[in-house]
């Protein structure tokens, strides 16, 4: 139940974090156009893309973050030590690997501001974001307290 709770978790906080770059990513091109974005237009924005993109993106975002925490789940067994390594590596990964698989599959950017690198990236840190979340609501606590009283 962890799991599903810790994926649940996973998707929707990289899916929040997705949609803000994307949001932040599109009004530095209207900025770069010369017009003038206030705060509150960027506010706006943020809250529209969070509370619009669902129908595309979410499911985008838990496709490329199930895949991405599986292969983590199964390289973790071996070196259970860079867990948190892992999962935030995973989410990294298969964020900018969902965007340029479907750039290479339909030829086409589906999210604009991921057609530059520092767009991508952003995509990037949201799953990392995401597979961060993932490592914090799946961990053992009676492990973490143990680690942190052992000697070193």
């Amino acid at each position: 139940m962890k799991v599903i709770a810790g994926f649940i978790a996973a998707v929707v906080a990289a899916y929040i974090f997705g949609a803000a770059f994307v949001s932040q990513g599109n009004i530095a091109t209207v900025v770069s156009l010369g017009y003038e974005v206030t705060f509150a237009q960027r506010i706006d924005a943020l809250i529209h893309d969070v509370t619009h993109m669902y129908d595309v993106y979410l499911p985008l975002v838990a496709i490329g973050l199930a895949i991405g925490l599986s292969v983590a789940a199964a390289i973790i067994r071996f070196v259970p030590h860079l867990r948190m390594v892992g999962y935030v590596s995973a989410g990294f990964v298969g964020m900018i690997a969902l965007h340029v698989l479907a750039k290479a599959a339909l030829g086409v950017s589906g999210i604009a501001p991921t057609r530059e690198i520092t767009g991508l990236l952003a995509q990037g840190i949201a799953g990392g974001i995401g597979g961060f979340v993932f490592h914090w609501v799946t961990v053992k606590r009676e492990a973490v307290a143990d680690a942190s009283s052992a000697p070193v």
